[in-house]
Order: structure tokens, then sequence, then C-alpha cells
């Protein structure tokens, strides 16, 4: 199954919705109240009575919200350690490989869940928003490797617990309201440091912390050296800045959280290019195929190509996987056939890049927006049809989606030949509330008229938001687009400007700080 790529937005977008949302209304001392409001109010409950008193929880949508918040972590913990305790029942090596992508993915829900709650980092709803969102994606991630390697009859039920609905219901309770505007020092985000303002004021000609060259030129050969120099060498968590010289680095690279703020500078996305070639074909989940994946906060990637070469017969195979909040790729490649790009979870901007794929190739649930990008759809297999994006938003109070601003769709060298016998579509719905729109993009003629593709017959239709608004092109047209209750042309720019990098991800609040440049709005 080819995951779907999700934007988070840092608004309210209950009117853009087609499906029910949630609001939550005050009811003084009384959890009761609360939880009949939530998802799914008996497991609340369940988990409430008994744990906290009925004034703790009750006084204001907040104090609820924080207990939770708290619940989920309490039930991400134990889940985390039964997860941990299965390994050795896993009787086979698929089995193996999606039980340790949980063990992974459990540990980033828990950092997610502590970051909502911790009183030191002060962070707003938003913020939250995106936190709980990125949780609850984690844990489908984990279900979703046992089933695309058709191992879910054994391990997979012996993992079940409540901890996506305990989140559901936290991403109900705290949903925000109202949009916030962010404050500015000097043109750049009031949350960076003065020191941190003079630096990144300086990116586009900051001088490297270390070099990477395969000639012997630089500091080392390889890019996994330099990264675990970096985390070695580097003193606090400030910007550390590794070029990599030309070359194809032959390379599976992560990233972690643990690495935050790094920047990868490549000579040019033809001369510095990052490659692999897992796939699930090969064994490996979608998750675990990425050639790089990082989930470190405040990644940034320039002049790089990531490259996955497992082929269309291998189906799914990633480039790149980005689990990494405010995380920008500027001026870069990402090659492959289906799957190529995983935005899975976070927010991220991608500005002036190129991406290559065939099946779902841009995929994932993170709060995502490609800017000025070219978009190539490329030759499927024999009787395969192409399909764009695939966003997988599985809660209607995430704040997710894929919005596609000012960029380009067209024919790759390979497909052109083979137009006629080939089906291109805009999108397909991998998950029930999937969320995606095109703003003011060229849509050439490989394009199917009818644009959009069903997933599994009905499933998702009602419920999923697709948009165009104002695309041009030969395969632009919306005469002949679905009729699905979730698809609209849009025609009100208010509405369409809901899904600009200043809205959608609340890019001018921290993009200026990469330096890389964006247009806020339509």
């Amino acid at each position: 199954m080819a995951m779907i790529i999700l934007i988070v937005t840092f608004l309210s977008l209950n009117s853009l919705l087609l499906s029910p949302v949630l609001s939550f209304k005050y009811v003084p001392n009384d959890v009761h109240s609360w939880c009949n409001n939530t998802p799914y109010p008996q497991t609340c409950k369940q988990h409430f009575m008994g744990r906290f008193t009925h004034n703790i929880a009750s006084k204001s949508k907040s104090g609820f919200r924080k207990m939770a918040v708290k619940l989920a972590m309490e039930g991400a913990l134990r889940a985390a350690s039964h997860t941990k305790w299965l390994g050795p029942k896993c009787r086979n090596e698929k089995e193996k490989a999606a039980w340790a992508d949980c063990l992974q993915l459990y540990e980033s829900t828990i950092l997610q869940l502590n970051r909502t709650v911790d009183p030191n980092l002060k962070c707003s709803d938003v913020d939250a928003q995106t936190w709980l969102s990125t949780a609850l994606t984690n844990l489908e991630t984990c279900k979703t490797g046992f089933i695309e390697l058709g191992v879910s009859d054994f391990i997979l039920p012996l993992m079940s617990n409540n901890v996506s609905k305990l989140i559901c219901n936290s991403l109900a309770v705290n949903k925000p309201e109202v949009q916030e505007k962010p404050s500015y020092v000097d043109g750049l985000p009031s949350w960076l440091k003065a020191g941190d303002r003079k630096l990144l004021r300086a990116s586009s000609s900051v001088q490297p912390n270390l070099v990477v060259a395969q000639d012997g030129s630089g500091d080392f050969k390889t890019i996994k050296d330099a990264l675990d120099a970096a985390a070695k060498q580097r003193k606090g968590s400030g910007r550390f800045v590794i070029r990599v010289k030309a070359g194809v680095y032959r390379e599976n690279l992560v990233i972690g959280n643990s690495m935050k703020n790094i920047m990868l500078i490549g000579d040019s996305i033809r001369n510095t290019i990052i490659t692999g070639s897992r796939s699930v074909g090969g064994g490996s989940t979608t998750f675990n195929s990425a050639t790089v994946a990082v989930t470190g906060e405040g990644f940034i990637a320039r002049e790089i190509t990531f490259r996955n070469t497992a082929g269309p017969q291998n189906h799914q195979a990633v480039a790149l996987r980005s689990g990494s909040d405010l995380s920008v790729f500027y001026r870069c490649g990402f090659e492959g056939y289906q799957d190529t790009l995983y935005v899975h979870s976070q927010r991220q901007f991608y500005k002036d890049s190129y991406i290559y794929g065939t099946v779902d190739f841009i995929f994932g649930n993170a709060a995502v927006v490609l800017q000025n990008c070219m978009i190539y759809a490329r030759r499927p297999m024999t009787g395969q049809t192409n399909v764009v994006t695939a966003q997988g938003r599985t809660d209607p109070n995430q704040n997710t989606g894929i919005s596609i601003h000012n960029s380009r769709v067209m024919a790759a060298a390979d497909l052109s030949p083979v137009l006629s016998s080939v089906k291109t579509y805009l999108g397909r719905p991998w998950k029930q509330y999937s969320r995606t729109v095109y703003l003011k993009s060229y849509i050439d003629n490989l394009v199917n008229p009818a644009g959009w593709l069903e997933w599994n017959g009905n499933f998702a239709l009602d419920t999923l938001y697709y948009g165009e608004y104002k695309n041009f092109g030969p395969g632009s047209s919306t005469t002949k687009r679905v009729k699905w209750r979730g698809y609209r042309v849009i025609k009100n720019p208010t509405e369409a400007s809901q899904f600009s990098v200043g809205s959608f991800i609340s890019g001018g609040s921290w993009l200026p700080s990469t330096g890389v440049p964006f247009s806020a709005g339509l």
C-alpha cells in the first residue's frame, strides 16, 4: 500500500471540511460531559475514571486537554514496553522488519506527546495539534508495515491497544479555533535567539562545519561519517552545516530526533546525489525503504538529489522520508517510481524542486506545501496507473494535507512516447480524510479529464477534501472532473488562501530563518 502526503495547517479549517468535526463546549465540573464530546467517549471515560478526580480535569478545556494527553502518553508508554516484549515472538524477517519500525514509531509518538505537555516548551495550540497529528500518524504507520508485508495475522493483533483513540480524543479537544499570528524581530521569528538570527541571515553564505568529498579533499568521504562526527562534535543544537561535494553517494542515511538543525548543502541536483535501492519488493517496509530518512527538527537540504533505484518492479521504494518539523528542501531532486517522496508528518516546505515517480509518488500525512516545483510522472509498469499524490489523513482534526502551489505537473521523457496508453491522476484517497489541493499550477495533457482516482470503490469520497484553484494548461479543465461530494473547484480566493504557505503551514513564522525564498500568499 502506498502512503499519502498530508499537510499540517495552522488554521481552523472547519468551514472547508465536508466531514463533521467535533466542537467542544464548556461543561463545568463534569468529566462525563467532556468525554461525551470526544470521538471515543467510552474510551475517555474508562481511562479517566479512577485515574483523576473530576475537579482536576473538568474545570476548563485546557485542563481536560492536558489530562487527555497525559492519558495518551501513559498508554503509549505501556504499548511501547509491550511492543518491545513482542520482539522474540516474531516468526520471520518480515515480521521483524515491521516490528522494528513500530519500536521506532512508538518512541517518536512518546516524544511528540511529551513535547505537547512539556511546560518548558510553551507550545501553542497549533504546535500541539501538529505534534498530536504526528503521534497519530506514527501509530497508523506502524500498522501499515505489517499489512504491506503481508504479515498482519499474528504480531499485529497482539499489539492492540487504545492509544490511537486516546490521541484522537486529544486532537478533538485541542483543535485551535482561531489562527495564531506569528510575531517577528527584525523580520525573523521571535522564538529565534539573537545569535541564531545573525547566523541565519547569512545562511546562504555560511561556512560549513564539515565537508564531505569522495576524493578525500574534505573532512570525510561519506555523509554518514560526517553525521556521526556532528553528533559527537557539535555543542548545543544550533545550525550545523555539512557541505556534500559532487559525487554519487551510495548510502542509506538516518538523521534522527536528536540531530536538530542539520543542513546539507550539495553542489547541485545534477552533481550531488544520494542513492539507495531498498524496497517493499526487497523485504523492507515502505517506512524503512527510504534512502534518506530525517526526523530531527529544522532539517534543511539544498542542491541535492535523493534517489531510489529499486525500480517499478519492486513497488514501494522511498527516496526521501521526512518527519522533520519545520523542514525545508530547496532546489532538490527526488527520483523514484512508486512512493518516491514520503512526506510522513510534521510541517514541511519544498521549493524549486523536482519530483519524479509513478504510483502515489508524493504521499504521507505531513502539513506540506510544494511551491514552484516540477512534478514529473514517469513510465510505470505495464498495466499500472500513475497517481501523483496519496494523502493519508485519518482523523478530521489532524491539521495535515498536501498543497501544491505554482508548480507544474508534466510527463517525464520516458512517459511521453506512451502517453496515450497510461492514465495519470492528480491524487487518490489513501485514508478517509485525505486532503490535497492544487493552486495556480500548470497541468499538462497527461492528466486524465476526471482528474482524481478512487482508492477502493466509494471509500472516502464524501469525507476527503480535494480542491483545484485557477490551474492552467491542457490538463487543467475541470468540466469533466469527478463528481464526488469531497471534491470542489475552488472559486473563492479566501478559501484558496487557506492553503497558502502563510496560512497552511504558517510559513511566515519560520521560513525566513531558513534563507529560502518563498511566497506567503497566492
